[in-house]
């Protein structure tokens, strides 16, 4: 069974985003080596939204419960955050829930601005960093490359990418209500990750020529020659020269504090980090504007509604795709003894045939016609079955009739009181 936690910017403070980002990755670890029926975990942890995908081997309400109470638990020892405060600020998804939820996730259609560019590559990103740490398991990596098909066939078959824009682009729109011409701004850029290139593009695009990059990780020669910009490593100085501060670093505390605001001339600083690289309290420095993410996300534009149709459709149809396919390898087994009984009994009663000298090749085929024209119906319903949720209606009757219950079929009849329960 398939199991999400998400708490996002619709059910959690920023701040709280920010704590939980903290030690996800390690949380997912934890999860999967000292957690029962936890058998994969992959953890996506963006600017916006925290959530925790698991696969559980128990289809029981009860194994559940114990994987979400454990990743609440894992998500407060590596944050901080109290258990009761997770809690409370976590949506639990189960099943084929969670499937039309990556699916959208993945889209952007769940993001602060709807079909931001950057939300696909992050979703990719926690795939490959549970790979690493070997926390991942087949229904993830199915359910996660399924989820990176579907946004790429939404941002190839819809519009919605030009409903809702990048982050970065929507802050600098934002700054530009203050600044008639970047052209003549000094920009200090604070970090050199992928966000942190996405950012220099759009200051290009909006005409802003003389940045500086900053790295406190001592990476900034390298990103800002490979883009033709300054660099430096006199933080004080570089703070106090420029108009416009733009911070997207993932240190874990504030890189801009208000002792490092010494000069005279009025800031804009543009905080695109999480956890937040400028202090709180930088905002009360006389002078000094701060626009971080909260601030931006208020100002995110409305859907262009029809795009959005159009984009939450195909992620139903790619939803209810994956589901069905998932649904039908659950019953192949009781399918695959359906056909093992009818044509054993067939192959038996050949034999027999032959040994009292009854041997025609004609007539052996029109008997192997005959069995699959019999097992077609019932494997044609089988599959019909499973899409509809109802498996264990078709495994239920294999054993009435056949008296036949195959030993490597799912517990769909428990999967599905598990689910109903927990709704």
């Amino acid at each position: 069974m398939l199991l999400c936690l998400t708490a996002n910017h619709r059910n959690a403070s920023f701040d709280l985003l920010e704590k939980l980002s903290f030690g996800a990755h390690a949380a997912a670890g934890t999860l999967v080596e000292s957690t029962e029926f936890v058998s994969g975990a992959v953890v996506l942890a963006t600017c916006n939204r925290f959530e925790a995908y698991l696969e559980i081997d128990e289809p029981l309400t009860a194994a559940s419960a114990v994987a979400v109470e454990a990743t609440v638990v894992a998500m407060s020892e590596a944050s901080g955050v109290t258990p009761e405060s997770v809690r409370d600020s976590v949506s639990v998804l189960h099943g084929d829930d969670v499937v039309q939820h990556l699916f959208a996730v993945s889209s952007g259609l769940e993001s602060v601005v709807i079909g931001e560019d950057e939300i696909s590559g992050q979703v990719r990103r926690a795939l490959e960093q549970a790979r690493e740490a070997g926390t991942t398991s087949s229904g993830l990596e199915k359910l996660f490359q399924r989820a990176s098909t579907t946004s790429r066939a939404v941002k190839a078959s819809t519009a919605v990418g030009t409903a809702g824009r990048s982050l970065v682009r929507l802050a600098l729109e934002l700054a530009s209500s203050r600044i008639a011409d970047w052209s003549g701004v000094r920009v200090l850029m604070i970090g050199t990750g992928s966000y942190a290139g996405a950012s220099m593009a759009a200051l290009r695009d909006h005409g802003a020529d003389d940045v500086t990059v900053f790295s406190p990780s001592g990476r900034a020669a390298k990103f800002a020659l490979s883009r033709g910009a300054a660099y430096t490593t006199d933080l004080v100085s570089a703070i106090e020269n420029a108009d416009v501060i733009v911070t997207c670093t993932t240190v874990e505390t504030p890189v801009v504090t208000p002792d490092l605001i010494t000069g005279e001339s009025p800031k804009l600083i543009i905080d695109l980090g999480l956890p937040r690289n400028v202090d709180p309290a930088v905002a009360r420095v006389d002078g000094v504007d701060v626009l971080d993410l909260e601030t931006i996300s208020l100002h995110a534009p409305l859907e262009e509604l029809r795009a959005t149709d159009d984009a939450r459709s195909l992620v139903g149809e790619a939803a209810l795709a994956f589901t069905a396919a998932k649904a039908e390898q659950t019953i192949a087994p009781a399918v695959v003894a359906l056909r093992a009984h009818v044509f054993g009994i067939l192959d038996a009663e050949i034999e027999r045939a032959r040994h009292r000298g009854d041997t025609s090749p004609e007539t052996e085929a029109a008997l192997r016609h005959l069995a699959s024209v019999l097992v077609h119906t019932p494997s044609v319903r089988a599959r019909e079955l499973a899409r509809a949720g109802d498996a264990e209606s078709f495994v239920a009757g294999l054993d009435a009739v056949f008296g036949l219950e195959p030993a490597e079929h799912t517990d769909v009849a428990a999967d599905r009181r598990g689910q109903a329960t927990a709704s």
